[in-house]
């Protein structure tokens, strides 16, 4: 009856506010969208000089302090109200823009980098700009860059045209930990949202509907403390929260055996003690509990729980946990999907150089790809739910998937092939191929928000499904409760330890027409033979 009574009042609401508006013909959309995309062509030296900029600064979870003062400084600039700090997490931020009554688009994506994974782009071999330091091996410097330029380039036919609307920008922080989006769920951030269009970089231009491949999940770290004794004078005076963390780890992986193949666990030790002579007092492990179902990821939970606590009785230790992260499985509208296709179907795929194609295959090459073909050249079909339920990876906008119509567009700015989370997928991301997928994404997306501005009825449908179809036979339960803190403390000594050393790297865009100049890389750069 709740999820009715909210639907009503967003349709009697946005029935109301675009009553007033001006209708517009489908030739007449079709010409405005025309002219979006041209806007964003025309502006596609600011996206470059936004994804190199951010691709500079590799900033770890929870850590994107130049990258969100840098994205909310462009965005201020032209008129955009900025919000920050949302939701305790000091890098988060909402930007919104509103033109008057109309829907109320979120659109969003991550900012965060991979530990690890510092890479000179268009370098096609293993090269660290600094050694052991963080880099995109994600590509996520190139999403919020996409999506400032879809809506800057919305924003000036909305204002000409005098279309109502809101439009707010956020990102994902700390994605990479799923350590935001169920947050600003919970914190009412998204209630009053009519849809959101979320974003991820990709080898290839396209969107889906329905469930999704790969799964949800919750992170938990289980603290265990004992009492600390000396491990050769008086070890028996000793209870060891290393042995109580051991033994989980242990019990957890006899479960593993009887885990149903769609489920994955991994797991790693945060704190090992201090040194072999001290019996360690205090010790951590932090696993990730994944499914493609909400009930199957809380039910390994409640495994984990009780392994945790027989750890504890088997030591004679205490055992307490936090919740890190969350994320549920994705459910995509079929209503955006569609309409969103229709424009990708209209933008196409970039078209490739030689030396982008040449760069692809040694990167393929290089990381022993079954795809050697180099970039993908054409376009991938509308996906469609899923039949089979296929296991993987995650992504906490699954939350907000759950909470309003949401589409993920994933756009071509990276190399078919590559194992993900990798330097290898560092590679593209502050070179001609991130830029041209990241335009080709722009145009996309500010197609498609216009289509939602100025056709109501999309909208209205797209709430339907959301309500009939995909609501159901499932009902979004929050894995955070109201207790539960982001993790705001992550990743800071990892950054902290580097953070010197990138500086001297970051991207001086009115020195150096591409970050690759200033870096000095001849394009692409192979690996010398022979």
């Amino acid at each position: 009856m709740r999820t009715f009574n909210i639907f009503f009042l967003i349709t009697v609401s946005f029935v109301t506010n675009v009553t007033a508006q001006k209708a517009y013909s489908k030739k007449q959309i079709a010409k405005l969208k025309t002219e979006v995309a041209a806007l964003v062509e025309a502006d596609k030296k600011l996206a470059q000089v936004m994804v190199d900029k951010v691709f500079s600064f590799a900033e770890l979870g929870f850590q994107e302090i130049e990258s969100s003062k840098y994205l909310t400084g462009i965005l201020e600039s032209n008129g955009f109200k900025i919000e920050n700090s949302i939701s305790g997490i000091p890098t988060a931020w909402f930007a919104e823009w509103s033109n008057g009554d109309g829907p109320i688009i979120a659109i969003g994506s991550d900012v965060d980098c991979i530990p690890k994974a510092s890479q000179y782009p268009g370098v096609a071999y293993h090269k660290p700009m600094v050694e052991g330091a963080p880099g995109h091996g994600e590509g996520h410097n190139s999403g919020i860059p996409l999506n400032i330029s879809a809506v800057l380039a919305v924003k000036k036919i909305m204002e000409r045209e005098n279309i109502g609307g809101t439009l707010l920008v956020w990102p994902g922080i700390a994605e990479e930990l799923l350590g935001s989006k169920a947050w600003y769920v919970r914190d009412g951030l998204f209630d009053k949202i009519d849809m959101c269009i979320f974003t991820h970089v990709s080898s290839n231009l396209g969107v889906s509907y329905g469930p999704t491949r790969g799964t949800g999940l919750i992170s938990v770290e289980y603290m265990f403390e004992g009492e600390a004794a000396h491990s050769a004078g008086a070890p028996w005076r000793g209870r060891s929260a290393l042995d109580a963390a051991e033994l989980m780890n242990i019990g957890w992986n006899y479960k593993r055996e009887h885990l149903h193949p769609l489920k994955r666990s991994h797991s790693i030790f945060t704190d090992a003690g201090d040194q072999p002579n001290v019996v360690p007092s205090k010790a951590a492990i932090w696993f990730y509990f994944r499914d493609i179902k909400y009930k199957g990821i809380m039910k390994m939970y409640a495994e984990a729980n009780d392994i945790a606590k027989g750890a504890a009785l088997m030591t004679g230790t205490k055992v307490t946990s936090r919740v890190l992260g969350a994320a549920w499985p994705r459910h995509f509208n079929k209503v955006i999907a569609e309409t969103m296709y229709e424009n990708i179907k209209k933008v196409g795929l970039p078209k490739w150089s030689e030396s982008d194609q040449i760069l692809a295959k040694a990167v393929q090459t290089e990381v022993n790809s079954l795809k050697t073909e180099g970039l993908a050249t054409e376009l991938m079909e509308l996906g469609l739910p899923m039949v089979r339920p296929v296991s993987g990876g995650s992504d906490d906008i699954g939350d907000i998937s759950w909470k309003i119509p949401t589409v993920t567009m994933r756009f071509p700015s990276n190399i078919p092939g590559l194992q993900g989370h990798h330097w290898s997928n560092a590679i593209t991301m502050a070179t001609p191929i991130a830029h041209k997928g990241v335009t080709a994404g722009a145009k996309a997306e500010a197609m498609t928000i216009l289509d939602f501005l100025l056709k109501p009825q999309l909208l209205k449908d797209a709430w339907t499904y959301f309500n009939e179809v995909q609501s159901k036979d499932d009902t979004y339960e929050p894995m955070i409760t109201a207790d539960d803190l982001p993790p705001i403390y992550l990743n800071k000594d990892k950054q902290d330890e580097f953070r010197v050393e990138l500086e001297k790297f970051y991207y001086d865009e009115t020195k150096y027409d591409t970050y690759l100049e200033q870096l000095g890389v001849e394009y692409p750069t192979l690996k010398k033979t022979g």
